[in-house]
């Protein structure tokens, strides 16, 4: 099976942004919410984000996976989830947002989902 793997490096992923969530916390002495600080606020849509989108992608994956999808075509979904993944939470936790960055990595989780439920659907039917 192939998207244990990207299952495995978003996981990673979803550590590290959850991780420096908690640096930012701790620096800032925010328990709760954010404070009304900007870079608090940053990482916690970050890792929100990556909450709402990560799981309902590796579940399309995974689909087209079991629905017998070539391997390069899961691969190829895997790659481009995590890639944009990356892409989106470097954009988002810059202070000077560079916008290139984030709207490149939501349009490729969007690729990604759009792409799978096209193939789960022709996987289906054919």
């Amino acid at each position: 099976m192939i998207t244990p793997i990207y299952v495995a490096l978003l996981a990673l992923l979803f550590l590290f942004l959850s991780f420096k969530t908690i640096k930012v916390r701790k620096k800032l002495q925010i328990g709760v919410g954010t404070g009304d600080n900007p870079e608090l606020l940053r990482a916690m849509r970050v890792h929100a984000n990556f909450s709402e989108y990560v799981p309902i992608s590796l579940i399309l994956i995974l689909s087209v996976e079991l629905l017998k999808g070539h391997f390069i075509l899961v691969h190829g979904l895997g790659a481009a989830l995590l890639i944009g993944r990356v892409l989106h939470a470097y954009g988002v936790s810059q202070t000077k947002e560079n916008l290139k960055f984030r709207v490149s990595g939501m349009l490729l989780t969007f690729s990604t989902m759009l792409v799978s439920i096209v193939s789960i659907i022709y996987l289906s039917i054919f």
